[in-house]
């Protein structure tokens, strides 16, 4: 499973969504993606779902309580103040990608530092995961 991940501010336009998607695209190798992922507050965010259109591609929220037990390879302050995390973007992406995921590099900005974005990619198949997935209490 590959996942790129997303941060930025509420203002921030596709173009900029955009921008920083190719250039971490870029620095991965040019990956196939499986989806998109951010903070649950922020999936259903304009900007991010016409992207994700554009890809033919769902968007997943992470719930902010996972963000902060999440090690990344960029750090920034004011992130870590708001998401308890050091990138909202490559955090969202280790946790979509799931279980023994691993980013392909550092989060890549938009020129106009309203978005970043990181690509992660699990090293177990979707299968496996499927596997070691907690079962779900299905009793009423």
């Amino acid at each position: 499973m590959i996942i790129a991940g997303f941060g930025f501010r509420q203002s921030a336009q596709i173009g900029s969504l955009r921008a920083a998607l190719q250039a971490a695209l870029v620095a991965a190798g040019h990956p196939q993606l499986d989806g998109f992922a951010t903070v649950d507050r922020k999936a259903r965010a304009p900007a991010l779902l016409a992207l994700a259109a554009e890809y033919g591609l769902a968007v997943q929220g992470v719930a902010q309580t996972e963000l902060a037990s999440t090690k990344t390879l960029s750090n920034s302050a004011r992130v870590v103040a708001e998401f308890g995390t050091g990138s909202l973007s490559e955090a969202a992406a280790l946790l979509a990608a799931g279980p023994a995921a691993q980013l392909f590099g550092i989060r890549c900005a938009s020129p106009d530092g309203m978005a970043t974005a990181a690509i992660a990619h699990s090293t177990l198949s979707q299968a496996t995961q499927a596997r070691s997935a907690p079962a779900k209490d299905t009793r009423k």
